[in-house]
């Protein structure tokens, strides 16, 4: 391993860089580097040996920027902590939320242009309610999936499950040619690409297989399905996933609970919904956002 590989801290260049702590150094790349030239000057002689050493300074301090992802140490925390918060979420690069998925299944991407903006808004539990797809749980203060739907869901899971027909079902949904269609994952999401430019991403495989299924079950018990936008769609699939307790993916049982999430620029609190056997990630929720909505269903608690 070279020097500069052992040196280099992927977790924070790359697609992690975290942005607001390459503006600051930068900016204090910039004071040092002036402050260098200057003490040359007054300490040392005038003249261009001033520039060159503010100039030594500031390609060191750059360097250290491209290759570590910061020049202070300990830049990072200090963002995290100090930095507002509403400034780092415009940087921040966490996976998206399960509400926000991508393209909703049923959706036709025509040419295959990238994900359209998503639109309408729906309450997901007041709609899945008034379906009848959840209702009132026996045996506590909660919501539950109704036994008709859940059996549907999960049979058509289960045959997309061991079909491996997750490219051909998305390409049925959304009309498009299966043989353009392709997936990827990056760091457990799970991407589609059409034609070479996305089509929508999901926590997982599991949490796509949950959302292509319900989205053909689904227009049998919401009338107005065929009728509400893309946003809307996408909303009741994400919703709806708070409901699973038996992962579509690996069939072990579902936990739900409060994590802490890391990401290149900010620590912040979600309501997580994973699969226990094979860690799969299902919803993923700001925990004031889920507090807000009132939120529930019926996962195993963590």
């Amino acid at each position: 391993m070279s020097i500069v590989e052992r040196v280099r801290q992927p977790e924070y260049t790359g697609e992690n860089r975290c942005i607001p702590c390459t503006v600051a150094n930068a900016a204090i790349a910039v004071v040092l580097a002036a402050a260098a030239g200057a003490a040359w000057w007054l300490l040392v002689a005038p003249g261009t040996g001033a520039v060159v050493a503010a100039g030594v300074v500031l390609l060191v301090s750059a360097f250290s920027i491209w290759l570590r992802g910061y020049l202070v140490p300990g830049t990072p925390e200090l963002t995290k902590t100090y930095f507002p918060d509403w400034l780092l979420a415009k940087f921040d690069k966490g996976p998206a939320g399960a509400g926000a998925g991508g393209m909703a299944p049923g959706e036709s991407t025509g040419d295959g242009a990238d994900e359209p903006e998503p639109q309408g808004q729906v309450n997901p539990e007041a709609v899945l309610l008034d379906a009848g797809v959840v209702e009132p749980c026996a045996d506590e203060d909660d919501l539950c999936l109704a036994p008709d739907f859940r059996s549907a869901w999960r049979e058509r899971m289960g045959a997309i499950r061991e079909e491996g027909a997750e490219r051909d079902e998305l390409a049925d949904q959304l009309d498009l040619d299966p043989d353009e269609v392709r997936f990827e994952e990056h760091g457990g999401a799970f991407v589609a690409f059409y034609d070479g430019r996305r089509a929508g991403q999901w926590e997982s495989r599991a949490a796509l297989i949950a959302d292509l299924a319900a989205a053909r079950v689904l227009p049998e018990w919401v009338d107005a399905w065929h009728d509400l936008a893309i946003g809307a769609r996408s909303q009741l699939l994400g919703g709806l996933r708070i409901f699973i307790d038996e992962c579509p993916d690996c069939g072990g049982p579902v936990v739900a609970g409060r994590e802490t999430v890391e990401s290149c620029c900010r620590s912040h609190e979600v309501v997580a919904a994973s699969c226990q056997d094979c860690g799969s990630r299902l919803l993923e929720l700001p925990y004031d956002e889920t507090a807000a909505q009132g939120a529930g269903g019926d996962p195993a608690p963590s």
